[in-house]
């Protein structure tokens, strides 16, 4: 038998191994990873049922003493299900890669396969299922889950039966913007977030991913600019743009909202669409969730799943291995309606 085929089929090579490494692998994130504060559990199967109960807040009229109270009315459940979507790359490792490697039995070999193999692994995770991972949280913070091609996989809020807040016009083109005025929208929308949340209480920022073109805007603002002039703080109309874990370009705080100049994209297409921003809450428990579904092997299958995934298995011919990764994630936003979205003008 071949070395290198001995070598590759050892335990260090198996679907659990490779996955144990795969997942050992820093995550990555861009802004939305991090910030919103993701529950992450995995699951057995592919498909999640979502269960949303109508609570409802209403105000009672008094009732005479010793007699019967107000009746209270059923409350109403609705499940839904979702399925989990399945992210794979496929890549292949050439023999002629490892020619010249020392021969079976010896410790360096199986040294220099594990290092290129999980070198490999690495840049896969890094370059395609940690930006697939971001691309998906980035729709679920509006809203909209998309696909790479642009398409919708799934519109939260007609999968969970409310219609979206309409859309903010800060105005920030404007040149003499009404005295207050930007500060009367930020107090709306931080009010609203507050009204959709219902009886959940955010204890967390309120946060907002801006393009660019929106957060220089509104950054360079009057009631802004006149918010930190003159004051300790006066430091962030001349750094604002300067952060240290590259993650965003910039941030400040106003109106009780954190705005943030969101850094990333795939090519030329940002994720965060031009003149725009999403306003989101934080901190609230259950309102961000991950779900990782079990892999399409023969050793997952109904296992509870794992963010990552990583197999090899010998070619037809003989001249190499194929190699995959693969993430079955959903990520989803419980309250939709908390999500806000705005526009520059």
């Amino acid at each position: 038998m071949d070395p290198i085929s001995d070598v590759f089929n050892g335990d260090a090579f198996s679907v659990l191994a490779l996955t144990d490494a795969i997942n050992n692998v820093p995550f990555l994130p861009g802004r939305a990873g991090s910030v919103a504060g993701w529950q992450e559990d995995g699951v057995a199967t592919t498909t999640i049922m979502i269960e949303e109960k109508d609570g409802v807040l209403e105000l009672i009229n008094p009732t005479p003493r010793g007699g019967p109270g107000q009746t209270g009315m059923p409350e109403n459940r609705t499940a839904r299900s979702l399925v989990i979507p399945h992210y794979q790359y496929d890549d292949f490792i050439a023999a002629d890669s490892v020619q010249n490697v020392r021969a079976f039995g010896q410790t360096s070999q199986l040294e220099v396969l594990q290092d290129r193999v999980n070198a490999r692994l690495q840049t896969l995770v890094q370059q395609k299922l940690d930006p697939t991972l971001e691309y998906q949280r980035v729709g679920a913070l509006k809203g909209l889950i998309l696909n790479a091609n642009g398409t919708t996989l799934y519109n939260l809020f007609s999968e969970f039966g409310v219609t979206q807040e309409t859309e903010v016009d800060f105005d920030l083109d404007n040149a003499s913007p009404a005295s207050g005025a930007l500060r009367k929208k930020c107090a709306s929308v931080v009010r609203t977030i507050a009204k959709n949340l219902g009886g959940a209480v955010a204890v967390g920022t309120i946060y907002a991913e801006c393009s660019d073109t929106f957060f220089d805007d509104l950054l360079a603002h009057p009631e802004v600019v006149d918010s930190y002039k003159g004051t300790s703080m006066a430091t962030v109309l001349r750094e604002g743009y300067v952060t240290p874990n590259g993650v965003i370009y910039g941030a400040f705080e106003f109106g009780g909202i954190v705005w943030e100049n969101y850094r990333g994209a795939v090519g030329s297409t940002s994720f965060i669409d031009a003149d725009k921003c999403h306003i989101f809450p934080t901190g609230v428990p259950g309102l961000w969730r991950t779900v990782y579904a079990p892999a399409d092997y023969e050793e997952t299958v109904n296992t509870i799943g794992l963010p990552r995934y990583a197999k090899q298995y010998p070619t037809p011919n003989g001249k190499g291995r194929n190699l995959e990764v693969q993430t079955n994630a959903l990520n989803y936003c419980t309250r939709p309606k908390t999500l806000i979205k705005g526009r520059r003008t």
